[in-house]
């Protein structure tokens, strides 16, 4: 768009195709007053995508199919990703949290993953900002919303909602959360180094002084 307008563009080198127009699907709100539910609007947004881009069009399409069950955005997903790659053959840059949309890229021409990359530290996560080649194996939304300042004791207790849904043992007709959380082992007491670590503020420590703690701990585990 700042290419096409004019504008001075901040990068080394881009190569820049004519482009007829750019269609965004980010965000959306429901609309009462006209009886359109957010999925409503949602899908509207999407139809008038698929119905007027052209190969030479830009898409930015974010979270296609997050209104509805799980199941259904999924398949709507999976449906609206093929359609662009087998039909319109635009450019599109399409984000979703359904990490089983990755596996699109070994079956259908032109779609490649690149995930936001991600570092775990202590249990927390660290967004690095970063963006790679390849697709994420797991989303990170209670870590985000735990972020974001939820309470600890609803994102715990979401995780050990989320390890029984992994397991499916919430289906009819399986066992209850209840009893998966009965059959959950204890969880084993942390070691000394363990404890040191988790009490240390690694950001305090200078260069010198992280080699020094490093070398002790290392020393403690030998």
């Amino acid at each position: 768009l700042m290419a096409h307008i004019g504008s001075f563009v901040p990068a080394k080198d881009a190569q820049i195709p004519l482009t007829d127009r750019i269609f965004t699907r980010v965000g959306a709100s429901d609309n009462l007053i006209f009886d359109q539910s957010t999925f409503m609007v949602e899908m509207t947004e999407v139809a008038s995508i698929l119905l007027r881009a052209t190969k030479d069009s830009l898409l930015v399409l974010d979270e296609v199919g997050r209104g509805t069950s799980t199941y259904d955005g999924l398949s709507i997903a999976w449906s609206v990703i093929e359609f662009l790659a087998k039909n319109i053959r635009a450019k599109t840059l399409f984000s979703t949290h359904y990490h089983e949309l990755t596996e699109l890229e070994e079956n259908l021409e032109g779609v490649k993953n690149y995930k936001v990359t991600v570092r775990e530290l202590n249990g927390a996560i660290v967004f690095l900002r970063k963006i790679a080649r390849g697709g994420a194996n797991r989303s990170f939304g209670i870590e985000v919303a735990s972020l974001a300042g939820v309470p600890k004791e609803v994102t715990d207790r979401a995780k050990k909602i989320l390890k029984a849904l992994e397991k499916n043992d919430l289906v009819v007709g399986k066992k209850k959360l209840t009893e998966f959380e009965e059959e959950e082992t204890p969880k084993r007491p942390l070691c000394e180094v363990e404890e040191i670590l988790l009490d240390t503020d690694i950001n305090t420590l200078s260069p010198y002084e992280a080699m020094s703690f490093l070398f002790n701990l290392q020393k403690r585990l030998k």
